[in-house]
């Protein structure tokens, strides 16, 4: 009995040691499901507040610059939340294309610096600004490609399958299909800007053409119209027999301007750009300047119709740039630097004496 006494204390401090294990397990567990929990939650609030609230409050305002520092700095953090919660993917759609956008602007100054150079015949640095411009084409192609991405993850198999219509029953699902559809036109336009092959499929052109018919083309401002015009424009082989894109463009344009969210302006004029019908960009732009200076943008929509202007006003940069060596003068879209001067009134001095 004398002996039995030390391992009668041993096994009592082996059963203290194995609570106390069983207690820390626990412990840790139960932190690990309060953490989950907490996760959780806080993604479905992010996500319900950048849908419900975020998005709206952004598209009423006109600071462009404020909405990309925002997609840039914030994406990663709404779409971490995949990890833990079914994947945001519809927001992803918003947030890739509007941070590829970013990347956009950027490229564009170094776009209008190589044309700036070359007509100072500065051929190294014209270069050197070519290669700056395609690196950031190359970032928005990535970025407008996982918009594409998470547009098809889902509403599914974007122009390959019916219309997704119960996933359309929203204002802002269907802006949200509208937006993923755009991205995937981006993507193709600046892959070729890049000057690589970055895995961008070569029929998105076709599938986005086949899915606008998902969308009313009024209620959006003519965009779906414009889009597949466009593409038909740019990809004949894709268009119907006797189909008019041209004519559908200036539909759309038109639907535009009267709803005050120009966007269809934007497709219009880069499809006569690849045309090289330059007198035709010249009046799209013209069109565009004179309906901003005359009506307001739709109130819930001032972001997308600013965005447009900016569009417009890049690829009227383009042309000033190449032919002055300087962007467009402030407060002169619409304008060209060979228009006719307007006719000088004399005043007659002393009539104001």
């Amino acid at each position: 009995m004398i002996r039995s006494a030390p391992l009668q204390g041993h096994r009592h401090a082996s059963c203290a040691r194995l609570v106390v294990l069983l207690l820390v397990l626990t412990l840790l567990s139960g932190c690990s499901i309060i953490r989950n929990h907490m996760y959780r939650t806080t993604g479905g609030v992010m996500q319900g507040l950048s849908k419900e609230h975020t998005t709206p409050y952004l598209l009423q305002q006109k600071d462009l610059g404020m909405s990309c520092a925002m997609s840039e700095a914030t994406t990663p953090m709404i779409m971490s939340f995949g990890r833990i919660i079914d994947e945001p993917n519809q927001l992803g759609v918003m947030m890739n294309l509007s941070a590829a956008g970013c990347s956009i602007e950027r490229a564009r100054e170094h776009d209008l610096a190589y044309h700036r150079l070359m007509r100072d015949r500065d051929t190294d640095a014209a270069r050197d600004a070519q290669y700056s411009a395609r690196r950031h084409f190359r970032e928005a192609t990535l970025r407008y490609h996982r918009s594409w991405k998470n547009l098809n993850a889902h509403y599914g198999d974007i122009g390959n399958q019916q219309c997704p219509t119960g996933m359309l029953e929203t204002e802002m699902d269907q802006f949200m299909y509208l937006s993923g559809l755009i991205a995937g036109l981006q993507a193709m336009n600046t892959q070729v800007r890049s000057a690589e092959q970055l895995g961008v499929p070569n029929n998105i052109g076709s599938r986005v053409a086949r899915a606008t018919d998902c969308l009313d083309d009024d209620r959006w401002w003519g965009v779906p119209g414009a889009m597949k015009a466009a593409v038909h424009a740019m990809l004949p082989s894709a268009a119907p027999e006797g189909a008019q894109p041209f004519e559908e463009l200036e539909a759309a344009s038109r639907k535009g301007e009267e709803a005050g969210v120009r966007l269809a302006n934007v497709f219009h004029a880069v499809a006569a750009q690849n045309a090289e019908d330059r007198q035709r960009v010249r009046d799209v732009i013209r069109r565009h300047a004179k309906a901003v200076e005359e009506t307001e943008p739709a109130e819930d929509w001032v972001m997308i119709d600013e965005t447009a202007t900016q569009q417009i006003r890049a690829i009227s940069d383009t042309l000033w740039t190449k032919a002055t060596g300087h962007r467009t003068p402030t407060g002169r879209l619409g304008e060209f630097w060979d228009d006719a001067e307007p006719d000088s009134e004399d005043i007659d001095l002393n009539e104001l004496m």
